[in-house]
């Protein structure tokens, strides 16, 4: 994936924040996918792998404030929001913010937290917004969530509902690094300490800025009308229980339009689609047998569309 980026920020980006974190060049790239697209994205792997460097990484090479939540099941609303405190000597309600009002938010094991928790989270992603005693309060921008769950750990756990899922631009897993990445890594020790010195490669003008321009990369008819065939297979598929809402299309679009720019190109060809499809789509779709891959009923229905020119 990084032999195609030609952009030369994006490649200062992965360098930089790639001295800390061994092997995790597609982790990266995928999560700045995700953040210059204005989505979020969900890690779905073990512990120990570098979830939390990650996140921390991004958070110091984008120059962005940084927040964390701990998700457990007496997990609070107000404890990821923030909640109004009395203060006696004004005599009015001051609000204190939680960690959902920082620009970057790591929310690890998602799935720990009670529906109620999830839901409240759910409205920050999806309107950037947090709801306090009937005020509203804006979500700095950019904002971007990175939440993480275990695939083997399920005592104790509220899986995420399909709605929720959807809000995920993306659902990847970072994996073990390489031998020689590990082996780096051992002879090294922990780089937690490093994480925190990283100097800043872009700023928050700039990170918006780079936004728009991303919105502006131009998709042709040909390729949003293969888009919307490869959707409307998804719905009508035997093997499929629920297909793709059109929240996902639009996943689709601005992903292959952020990895175009990445690319250095102002525009998106079908490889661009193609390539991210595998991250983009998996967790939007229920299969009907759930020991069927859905990697491979995605790959299967990508080959019956004939691919734009």
């Amino acid at each position: 994936m990084i032999e195609r980026i030609k952009n030369q920020k994006i490649l200062q980006i992965i360098s930089h924040i790639g001295e800390c974190l061994q092997g995790k060049d597609r982790a990266i790239i995928l999560s700045l996918i995700s953040i210059f697209s204005r989505g979020h994205i969900l890690i779905e792997d073990f512990p120990g792998l570098g979830k939390t460097s990650l996140a921390i990484s991004l958070s110091k090479a984008l120059n962005l404030s940084f927040g964390r939540v701990q998700c457990t099941n007496d997990l609070l609303p107000t404890d990821i929001t923030g909640l109004s405190i009395f203060n006696k000597n004004t005599g009015e309600f001051e609000f204190k913010p939680g960690p959902l009002l920082n620009n970057i938010v790591l929310v690890d094991e998602i799935n720990r937290a009670t529906p109620k928790t999830q839901s409240a989270l759910l409205e920050a992603m999806a309107e950037e917004q947090v709801t306090v005693d009937g005020r509203t309060y804006k979500l700095p921008k950019p904002f971007f969530v990175i939440a993480t769950q275990n695939p083997i750990e399920i005592y104790g756990t509220f899986p995420l509902p399909e709605s929720q899922l959807d809000r995920f631009m993306m659902k990847i897993s970072i994996g073990y690094p390489e031998k020689e990445a590990e082996k780096k890594i051992l002879q090294e020790g922990s780089s937690r300490e490093r994480l925190y010195s990283l100097t800043a490669i872009m700023e928050k003008d700039e990170i918006l800025k780079f936004q728009d321009e991303i919105r502006k990369v131009y998709i042709s008819d040909k390729i949003i009308n293969w888009i919307l065939e490869f959707i409307n297979l998804t719905r009508q598929d035997d093997r499929i229980l629920l297909g793709l809402s059109t929240r996902a299309g639009l996943a689709i679009t601005y992903t292959a339009k952020a990895y175009a720019k990445f690319c250095g190109r102002d525009y998106v060809i079908p490889e661009d689609v193609k390539e991210l499809i595998p991250f983009v789509v998996p967790h939007r779709i229920i299969l009907k047998d759930e020991f069927v891959s859905k990697e491979e009923v995605i790959i299967s229905i990508l080959q019956n569309i004939s691919t734009p020119p």
